[in-house]
C-alpha cells in the first residue's frame, strides 16, 4: 500500500484548525453581534469597529506572521496563535467596557495572525507546487465548514449567555488548536522530498528545491504592477465579504427574518462556499487562474446584488447559490495565483502584505455596513457601493499578468 505523502496530513491539520478559528472567529461573531449591543447599548457602528479590527490579523500582523513563517517555520508560529487566540476569547468573556472590549479584540486578532490564513497557506504552498490548487482547495474547506459553528454559537448563547460561551469556546481553542499545531512539519526537504511528494534520487541527502515556476524576489515583486492589483482586488473583496459576515444576522433580522432562521442562513453561506473552494481549487490547476479568479468575483457581484434586495424573500436562493460560490472560490484562487506568479521562496512574505491589503477592506467594510444603518436605518445603500467597487476589481483582475510563466494552460 502506498505511504499517503505527509504534505496531506499537513493540509488536513490546517483544514482542520482553520475550521474551529474562521468558525469562531470569522463566521460566529455576527451571533454575539445583538446580545453585546443589547446589554452595553452601543451602537452598531461602535460594535463593527470593533470586531473589524479582527482584520488586524490580515494587516499590521499579517506582514510579520509572514516573515516569521519564512524565517522560522510556520510549526512554532501556529502553536503560539492557538495558544493566543483561547486567551483572548476568554479575555473578551470579561468585557465591562468599550475600552476592554477592544483590547480583547486586539488580542485575539494578533493570535489569529498566527493560525490562519497567512501561516496556514504558508504551511500548505510549502509541501505543494503542481497540486497546490487542489491542497488549497482542502484547506479552504475547513473554512467554508466552519459556517457551521454559527449554529452551535447560537445554541451556546441561548443557553449559558454569551459570557460562557466565549470560555468555552476559548477552551476548546487549546484543545483541539494545540494537538494540531504539532502535527505541522515546515518543508519537505527536510524529509528528503520534493514539493507534491516527488522522491529526491539520492537518498538521504539534503534535496536543493528544484521548481519548475518561477521564482520572483520579494523586492521585485514590490514594484510589478500585477502584484499591486492582486492587493487592490483584495481591499475590495475583503471589504465586502467582512461587511456580509460580520453584519448577515443584524441585517436579516431588519428585514424581518427571524433569528434561528437568520443563523441558519449565516451558518449556510460558508458551507456551501466549500464547494466554490474545491471546484474553482482543481479549475485553478487547469485554467487560467486570472479567467477563473474574474468568473468568482462576477458571482459575488450577482450575488451581492440580489443580497441588497432581501426584502424580497425569493431572491435569498440566487444569493445562496451565487454569493458563497464566488467567495470560496476566490479564497482559494488569491494563495494559488500567488503561488504561480511568484514562486514560494518569499510567498509568506508576499502573502502577509496582500492580506495587509485585505484588512484595510477587512476593517472599513464592516464599519460602513455599521454606519449606514446607524445614519440611514438601512443597509441597501452600503451594499449598492459595494457592488460599484466589484466590478472595477472585477476590470482589474481582467488586466493581471502572468510574471514570466512557463505553463501550458494559456
Amino acid at each position: 500500500m502506498k505511504k499517503v505523502f505527509y504534505g496531506w496530513w499537513i493540509v488536513l491539520a490546517c483544514s482542520l484548525l482553520s475550521f474551529y478559528v474562521a468558525g469562531v472567529i470569522f463566521f460566529g461573531f455576527t451571533a454575539f453581534f445583538e446580545p453585546i449591543a443589547a446589554e452595553f447599548a452601543w451602537s452598531y457602528t461602535q460594535i463593527s469597529f470593533a470586531v473589524s479590527l479582527r482584520g488586524l490579523e490580515m494587516g499590521v500582523f499579517a506582514p510579520l506572521v509572514g516573515f516569521l513563517a519564512d524565517r522560522f517555520g510556520p510549526r512554532k508560529v501556529i502553536f503560539w496563535g492557538t495558544t493566543t487566540v483561547g486567551i483572548g476569547l476568554i479575555a473578551l468573556s470579561f468585557t465591562q467596557s468599550l475600552t476592554m472590549f477592544y483590547g480583547a479584540i486586539l488580542l485575539l486578532a494578533f493570535g489569529a495572525g498566527g493560525c490562519t490564513s497567512v501561516i496556514t497557506t504558508t504551511a500548505v504552498v510549502n509541501w505543494f507546487r503542481k497540486k497546490a490548487g487542489m491542497a488549497l482547495g482542502v484547506l479552504g474547506s475547513g473554512i467554508g465548514a466552519g459556517g457551521l459553528m454559527v449554529l452551535l454559537i447560537v445554541y451556546l448563547i441561548d443557553l449559558y449567555q454569551w459570557r460562557t460561551t466565549l470560555v468555552i469556546l476559548g477552551l476548546g481553542m487549546w484543545a483541539i488548536g494545540i494537538p494540531l499545531s504539532l502535527l505541522i512539519r515546515n518543508r519537505p526537504e527536510d524529509y528528503g522530498y520534493l514539493p507534491d511528494g516527488d522522491v529526491h534520487a539520492i537518498s538521504g541527502q539534503s534535496p536543493e528545491f528544484q521548481d519548475e515556476g518561477v521564482e520572483i524576489g520579494f523586492k521585485e515583486a514590490l514594484n510589478m504592477r500585477t502584484f499591486l492589483y492582486l492587493n487592490l482586488i483584495e481591499v475590495v473583496r475583503m471589504m465586502t465579504l467582512m461587511a456580509v459576515f460580520t453584519h448577515v444576522m443584524p441585517y436579516l433580522s431588519s428585514v424581518g427574518m427571524q433569528r434561528a432562521t437568520a443563523s441558519l442562513v449565516a451558518g449556510v453561506i460558508p458551507v456551501i462556499g466549500i464547494i466554490g473552494r474545491f471546484g474553482f481549487g482543481w479549475l485553478g490547476d487547469i485554467y487560467d487562474k486570472r479567467h477563473m479568479m474574474a468568473l468568482t468575483l462576477g458571482l459575488i457581484i450577482i450575488g451581492i446584488l440580489a443580497f441588497s434586495f432581501l426584502h424580497l424573500r425569493w431572491v435569498i436562493i440566487p444569493f445562496l447559490l451565487l454569493f458563497p460560490l464566488g467567495h470560496g472560490g476566490s479564497m482559494v484562487l488569491r494563495g494559488s495565483i500567488l503561488r504561480e506568479y511568484f514562486g514560494r521562496n518569499s510567498f509568506g512574505k508576499m502573502l502577509g502584505i496582500i492580506m495587509g491589503s485585505a484588512s484595510i477592506g477587512g476593517i472599513v467594510g464592516p464599519t460602513l455596513a455599521g454606519w449606514s444603518y446607524d445614519t440611514w436605518g438601512s443597509y441597501q445603500p452600503i451594499w449598492h457601493i459595494f457592488l460599484v467597487l466589484l466590478i472595477l476589481a472585477f476590470a482589474l483582475t481582467l488586466n493581471i499578468k502572468p510574471v514570466g510563466i512557463k505553463n501550458t494552460n494559456r
